[in-house]
């Protein structure tokens, strides 16, 4: 289990504060859904006929790839491979529709969490060329674990409707979201406090939208 604090845009303390907190509330949010994430695997293998973990590399804390654990949605057309996502993307399933709607499949990520690789609050963790392509004042956001959930994460809650009214989706992402993303996570590292992570955590589990 990873305890590196030294690497870290915060304080030693505060990024104490953030790891503990992460390994106690993932250790027992796995207690309390396993049985949850297994279903949802199960049934996700026999929706998309595939292996129901989906498994990527994204990039992690301090631009080290990982491999985020999530449940798979969405199934293969030949011909697609963007890695942006839109509201309409015909790889959806049913199911999975349902299982991103409710967050389902997001629920292994506390594997990660547990694990070091990913903080239940941080910059969401993306696909190789976006946050290891930052450079400067930019790479703050890398001083810290990728997150479950954030403050960009809640500004673009509805980013797949966004996208899908957009003519190029690939290069509004580019250009116009992703470096508000930036910003955004890099005015979280500057302002981390526990109680924050709370608020956004509780704002992402309600529904409660951005608390900016």
């Amino acid at each position: 289990m990873a305890t590196d604090f030294g690497r870290s845009g915060l304080s030693f303390r505060a990024a104490f504060e953030k790891r503990t907190f992460d390994v106690l509330v993932s250790g027992f949010g796995l207690l309390l859904t396993w049985w949850i994430i297994l279903g949802a695997a199960v049934f996700a293998t026999i929706d998309t006929r595939r292996n129901g973990f989906f498994l990527q590399k994204r990039i992690g804390r301090h631009g080290k790839p990982f491999t985020v654990i999530k449940i798979r949605t969405m199934k293969q057309i030949e011909g697609v491979d963007t890695t942006v996502t839109t509201k309409d993307d015909a790889r959806i399933t049913r199911l999975g529709g349902i299982l991103r709607k409710s967050k389902i499949d997001e629920l292994p990520q506390l594997v990660n969490v547990l694990m070091g690789q990913m903080s239940f609050v941080g910059p969401r963790p993306d696909v190789s060329g976006y946050a290891d392509k930052l450079s400067g004042e930019d790479r703050l956001m890398l001083t810290v674990r990728p997150g479950i959930t954030g403050p960009a994460t809640l500004k673009y809650r509805h980013e797949e409707s966004l996208l899908a009214d957009q003519s190029d989706p690939d290069r509004y992402n580019r250009e116009i979201i992703w470096p508000d993303k930036v910003r955004l996570n890099c005015e979280y590292v500057n302002n981390w406090s526990l109680i924050g992570d709370i608020r956004l955590i509780w704002a992402t589990v309600t529904g409660s939208g951005n608390l900016r």
